[in-house]
């Protein structure tokens, strides 16, 4: 709100190291990136960037810039807080980093509510699996972070704040379509996973393995980066999957596809909310905080 926009869209471009990946973290057209630049460049009268078969490469006056770039994002930040704490409401910047299956089901509405309540809080969200968040909050890239949990870092704090329960889901004619399936039946199954790093796929393995069922007697007939891959997937006939029972709803209720129970295996885990160990901060951070888990309540 406070910086020159121009500024702001060649700081996206040097730290993505991509026009095209800072396009899509501003929500423009890459053409109008390269254009904000281009001017920028003009403005200034010398060269911030040059194109270089590895990527994006920053030229020393752009090093400069995006020194002092940086510097005035967090000034604003501050005086956007320091405004909004003057008329009691937090404000100022707040970064949050998700997980996949917890960034497309269950924080689109959380953050609605939040931001209706907080108006001058200027949000911004990014999506990983829940090793990649992990390191994000360590690297003090994001404020907190949503996962699937547990985090295997033990680095962090986590706030448990809402329980979820994966299911197993099959193609809507499949033989085992709304049964009862005994636990060795998985291993004559095409299995899709999802991919290692990833939390669902931590908790599936940890399920199979108290329940009895080695990780080398199944067949897994492809891994997947999403819980959207996978449900497509077993649409398709590919396989068959375990995903978190927020991502179905849509599809039982059209009947695009079934689950399954299976006898002795219990698959229930806890979204988290993860952050740097020590005092709490304040501000936009303590009152995200405590909506999610008030709202999760």
């Amino acid at each position: 709100m406070l910086e020159n926009y121009r500024v702001q869209v060649f700081r996206a471009v040097a730290e993505q190291a991509s026009f095209r990946r800072a396009a899509e973290q501003l929500h423009i057209s890459q053409p109008s990136v390269s254009q904000h630049v281009q001017l920028l460049e003009e403005e200034l009268g010398t060269k911030l960037l040059k194109r270089a078969s590895s990527g994006i490469e920053i030229t020393p006056a752009g090093e400069l810039l995006l020194n002092f770039a940086r510097r005035s994002t967090r000034m604003s930040q501050q005086v956007l807080a320091a405004l909004a704490r003057q008329e009691g409401q937090p404000g100022g910047a707040l970064s949050l980093a998700a997980s996949t299956t917890v960034a497309q089901y269950l924080l689109p509405r959380i953050l609605g509510g939040f931001l209706k309540d907080n108006p001058r809080v200027q949000l911004a969200v990014k999506s990983g699996n829940t090793e990649e968040v992990a390191a994000w909050v360590l690297g003090g890239a994001v404020d907190l972070g949503m996962v699937e949990g547990p985090p295997a870092s033990k680095e962090l704090a986590v706030e448990r704040f809402l329980e979820d329960r994966l299911a197993l889901i099959v193609p809507r004619s499949h033989r085992w379509a709304g049964k009862q399936i005994a636990l060795a039946a998985l291993t004559s199954a095409p299995l899709l996973m999802r991919e290692q790093g990833s939390g669902t796929r931590r908790v599936t393995e940890q399920a199979l393995r108290r329940a009895g069922l080695r990780l080398n007697q199944l067949t897994i007939a492809m891994e997947l980066d999403s819980t959207e891959a996978i449900v497509s997937g077993v649409e398709a006939g590919l396989g068959v999957g375990f995903v978190s029972e927020l991502a179905i709803r849509k599809e039982l209720r059209l009947a695009t596809l079934a689950t399954a129970q299976i006898t002795g295996l219990e698959m229930r885990r806890w979204f988290s909310l993860i952050r740097q160990r020590g005092p709490v901060a304040g501000g936009a951070v303590a009152a995200f905080r405590g909506f999610a888990l008030s709202q999760a309540r």
